[in-house]
């Protein structure tokens, strides 16, 4: 598989096969997208790979602490904004439109929030996938490390599809970063960034043929002198 051709047929898969990923497999994906690009070839990730039964216990216990939410109990904090807390356009309305892309694949009209709250609760159940990974960084690390960190985390999951594998980047784990750690035993100087759903897609959920859409040529770039 080319390049163009991973990055033509990667998307983010929301329901996964109950079929098991070889943890040799992963091995290697692993350790191939480490020749990802690093300022000062600092290498800035940390990754924690969950499958089996401590990824049953890792569910449980996020099911626990959301539980425990629901009752009114002190919530857990995100160490870090997902989004700018005041998004403009383009960048809102490609939020938004993705959103209602995906919503309408599900059937859900907008005006059913119960049901679109139990959609986005299945980020915590990994959307079904076999094997979630976690990507952390040092809180001493910058802008520029965590911009390393996508550059990784993009190499691994076209090396993932390169592989027959699909993959779901999933920074909503970032909200139960203390739920998390303490399971990965992260230390006081980790911070928790994103996790990834990885397994096989299933092909008959309607959320799967979901295609973002993406801005033209035009619209992000300007050429000097070329």
């Amino acid at each position: 598989m080319h390049v163009a051709d991973a990055l033509a047929a990667r998307r983010s898969i929301r329901d996964y096969l109950p079929k098991p990923v070889p943890g040799d497999l992963i091995r290697k994906v692993l350790t191939t997208a480490a020749r990802s690009a690093s300022g000062g070839n600092l290498q800035p990730w940390h990754i924690d790979v969950v499958a089996g039964e401590p990824l049953k216990d890792l569910l449980a216990r996020v099911k626990k602490v959301q539980a425990a939410a629901a009752a009114g109990e002190p919530t857990e904090q995100p160490e870090y904004s997902i989004y700018p807390k005041e998004l403009v356009s383009p960048y809102r309305d490609r939020r938004f439109q993705i959103g209602e892309d995906m919503y309408a694949r599900l059937g859900v009209p907008r005006e059913d929030r119960a049901a679109r709250l139990r959609w986005f609760a299945r980020n915590y159940e990994g959307f079904g996938a076999p094997v979630l990974l976690f990507c952390s960084v040092d809180r001493r690390m910058g802008p520029p490390q965590w911009s390393d960190l996508g550059m990784y985390l993009q190499s691994v999951m076209l090396l993932l599809k390169e592989e027959g594998l699909d993959s779901c980047a999933q920074e909503a784990w970032s909200v139960y970063p203390k739920t998390v750690g303490d399971f990965l035993g992260l230390p006081p100087e980790r911070m928790l960034f994103t996790g990834m759903a990885i397994g096989y897609a299933n092909p008959e959920h309607p959320v799967n043929a979901l295609q973002a859409q993406r801005a033209p040529l035009e619209e992000f770039a300007t050429f000097h002198g070329i």
